[in-house]
């Protein structure tokens, strides 16, 4: 900002920030400082006398990386607290402790002399037929486990999780010649239920299925943005999320990860594949030659395809290099209309469909790496997987593509585009050919509600391995929906259970969505047993349609509020009172009405990344959709059980005031969004099948229908002083805003109960009344509205 707009409050704030900064060791300082850690004491260990040969001296390396991973964001932990659960150690002192492990995993330099001597100590301490797994990236499994014992290779094997593990998804499982076969089929297991993951069996070849696939697809991408002259942040715009892959896309990506580990990849891949027809293509492109050359690394080095700076005003700015001349230049917004008109389309499969079908120079990309791609991926069977779907899984849960190779391939006609690619001289693999002329025009198919894939052995459809029971609701919209509207579909999913599904933008809840979820309740009240609420999209729902309420309360139709906060207030008191058992599978956002929504079911089947919060002060309003209630609610019901009164409604008040949103499901227990009794599941495609026996289980244990509530305790005057005390000592302390403490007194009046004169025992709908004439009149105030303009139109929080 400007010097002149400058408050006292962000001179404190700035103060504050200056004195954390001082207190740490900057970044860069530290990783100059690593290499000598192990060789000198610090200022402290010199006082107390510590010696280099001290324990605790030697483990400080490791404590300190555990340290500095667990404050980063995003967090590798689903709470802080589960850091008790880790121990530290160096090879020296503590190797022994892995005689009383079931599970060894070395993760080790990619060296493999450095390995072999860390399986040394292994091999010197590890009791018979604990299993050891390697994370290597591309080490082949049989080098490592050369000269080993006939007990380690039975129980040796591949486990390489992708970076972060936390986050991506895939378990590459790579046996070597004499892995016990029982092994492979635990970890499969294992990985899918208890960790999550998508556990994807692959050959012992070079970088496997993800990096074999992937890298070459980025690599091939590189070569053909060089011949096409496109620049820098233009092909990340094409490569990104418009094609159903992270935002990061292509550039970006190679900054996160770093160009020197891309390069040493691709380097390793041209020197092991000898036979590879496409050898030429992992060569270096001169861009990335030259940056490698100049150290322009990426995030590690500060600069890479992509360089942070301040500007002459004073602000940040991203800059992109410039191909031919590695100078940065201002990054310029791409003014096409094929692009512009491709956003409008939400379905993937036909947005792919026409941005490749499309006469334009973009279209002329997508065409040449599209076709390269899949061409590769095709004659890469049997050589590092004989199934398609393997490789599909491997770089969807790898790189995070929404659609994996032959999904796309299939999205986009697999006989039109066979006969393009012979067009262009990307020929595919003969077996391609052989299926089409057999009359089979698709890689995967829905039959029965499953999903199969074509098996080239046995040249027929077969069922994926794994995924029996999956409830896939791409497999039911063709013979089993029930009902839909423009903002929700209703599906049957077998036993008498219905699953609805939101597809408005972000899952938001607005008209649309609302008629749904009352229509999902009395369609299943009357012919069927139970209703999951869930998707199989990032997000459950970011709550409310904001934009319809700021509409409405723009025109100052406050008649229209009142009857749309009635509306939305109760659809989610019939979710909880419904006659039938309704779960709701949240997985991603889940905010505002989202959150409320999910409060009111019966039970929560979380996905571990459920990120779930009352957000709606943060753009000038209070949770009026049953959240404040529900918040009084249970603080009310846990007063029974001994907790301070007063200091449970002070949480509560500042869970909502702050906008808490939980980093994981995990957190989500310990916010109590999510109830004890709730049950969480760690694989995100497992989510709806888990749900849908939730609900079974209900149902088998004989389900009974809440009864309202009419004795939630609240405190009026008593707890509406204590929360305005705490609200001016926030103000005076420039903490909050002044229209900060005029929306908290709000949600204190709320959660008080109103300006009560003593204890009281009140009904849902005494709350409900409250929370409803709030938010009428917070949408009445022009700082509200400039709070959810702000949101809306620039997708910024503004705090006035």
């Amino acid at each position: 900002v400007d010097d002149s707009d400058i408050s006292d409050q962000d001179i404190k704030r700035r103060a504050e920030v200056s004195k954390r900064i001082k207190e740490l060791v900057s970044k860069e300082s530290r990783d100059n400082l690593s290499k000598k850690q192990q060789k000198e004491l610090n200022e402290l260990e010199k006082k107390q006398g510590k010696k280099l040969t001290d324990k605790t001296v030697k483990n400080r390396i490791v404590k300190n990386s555990l340290n500095n991973a667990i404050i980063s964001k995003p967090s590798p932990l689903f709470n802080i607290k589960l850091k008790s659960k880790i121990k530290t150690g160096n090879l020296n002192d503590d190797i022994y402790k892995v005689s009383s492990v079931d599970w060894i995993i070395e993760v080790v330099v990619e060296k493999l002399n450095i390995k072999k001597t860390v399986y040394d100590l292994i091999e010197k301490h590890r009791k018979k037929n604990t299993i050891i797994t390697t994370n290597t990236s591309g080490i082949p499994i049989n080098q490592i486990s050369k000269g080993r014992s006939e007990n380690f290779k039975e129980m040796f094997c591949g486990t390489h999780f992708f970076n972060p593990p936390r986050y991506l998804r895939l378990l590459e499982i790579i046996p070597g010649k004499e892995t016990n076969k029982e092994i492979i089929s635990f970890f499969k297991k294992f990985g899918s239920v208890v960790l999550g993951k998508e556990t994807v069996e692959c050959k012992d070849t070079p970088a496997f299925i993800a990096n074999r696939l992937g890298i070459y697809s980025i690599m091939s991408s590189i070569h053909f943005v060089e011949e096409m002259g496109l620049g820098i942040s233009e092909v990340d715009v094409l490569t990104g999320t418009l094609i159903g892959r992270p935002k990061s896309a292509t550039f970006r990506t190679m900054d996160v990860v770093g160009l020197d580990t891309a390069v040493n990849v691709a380097n390793n891949l041209q020197k092991d594949l000898k036979e590879d027809e496409s050898i030429f293509k992992f060569k270096l492109p001169l861009m990335v030659e030259k940056l490698y050359n100049k150290n322009f690394w990426g995030d590690k080095t500060k600069q890479g395809f992509y360089k942070k700076t301040i500007n002459e005003k004073r602000k940040k700015e991203i800059l992109e290099i410039n191909p031919k001349t590695l100078e940065y230049k201002t990054i310029e917004k791409i003014k096409s209309p094929l692009i512009k008109e491709a956003k409008k389309i939400d379905n993937l499969k036909e947005r792919l469909q026409f941005l490749i079908n499309s006469k334009d120079k973009y279209s002329d990309f997508y065409r040449k790496t599209f076709y390269d791609s899949f061409r590769y991926c095709s004659l890469r069977i049997p050589e590092v997987s004989d199934d398609i779907y393997k490789i599909d899984s491997a770089i969807c849960a790898g790189f995070g593509w929404k659609l994996g190779p032959f999904e796309t391939w299939d999205a986009l006609g697999i006989k039109k585009t066979t006969e393009l690619m012979i067009k262009n001289n990307q020929n595919p693999a003969a077996w391609v050919l052989e299926m089409l002329n057999s009359g089979i025009n698709n890689f995967y198919r829905y039959s029965g509600g499953q999903k199969e894939y074509y098996d080239i052995r046995n040249k027929k459809y077969s069922k994926i391995p794994g995924a029996e029971g999956l409830v896939l609701l791409d497999a039911f919209k063709k013979n089993n929906i029930v009902w839909s509207n423009n903002g929700s579909t209703l599906y049957d999913t077998g036993e008498g259970v219905l699953n609805l599904e939101f597809h408005t933008k972000m899952n938001t809840m607005g008209e649309d969505v609302l008629i749904g979820i009352n229509q999902a309740i009395s369609t299943c009240e009357k012919d069927f047993k139970g209703l999951i609420i869930g998707n199989e999209a990032d997000v459950f729902s970011a709550g409310a349609n904001l934009g319809e309420l700021f509409m409405m309360a723009g025109n100052r139709d406050f008649d229209k509020i009142d009857y749309a906060i009635t509306s939305f207030q109760n659809t989610v008191m019939r979710i909880r009172y419904s006659s039938i058992p309704v779960v709701a599978a949240t997985s991603g956002l889940t905010l505002g009405g989202g959150c409320e929504l999910s409060l009111h079911a019966d039970k929560i089947q979380a996905h571990n990344e459920t990120y779930m919060g009352l957000v709606e002060m943060g753009v000038g309003l209070i949770p009026s959709g049953c959240g404040t209630k529900e918040v009084v609610l249970r603080i009310s019901e846990n007063y029974k059980k001994g907790d301070p009164e007063l200091n449970a409604l002070m949480d509560g008040f500042m869970k909502i005031a702050q906008g808490k949103v939980s980093t994981s499901a995990v957190e989500a227990k310990n916010l109590g969004y999510i109830k004890r009794s709730d049950k969480l599941t760690a694989n995100r495609k497992n989510l709806l099948k888990d749900a849908k026996n939730t609900i079974l289980n209900m149902l088998t244990y004989g389900y009974v229908m809440p009864i309202r509530k009419k004795d939630i305790k609240v405190h009026g005057r008593t707890s509406i002083a204590m929360f305005n005390a705490g609200i001016e000592t926030m103000k005076q302390g420039s903490y909050i805003s002044e229209y900060d403490q005029f929306l908290a007194k709000k949600l204190a009046y709320i959660i008080s109960g109103g300006d009560l004169t003593q204890e009281t025992l009140v009904t849902e709908q005494y709350l409900l009344d409250l929370e409803r004439e709030v938010q009428i009149s917070l949408l009445g105030e022009p700082k509200t509205l400039e709070r959810m303009h702000s949101i809306l139109f620039k997708r910024k929080p503004l705090r006035n």
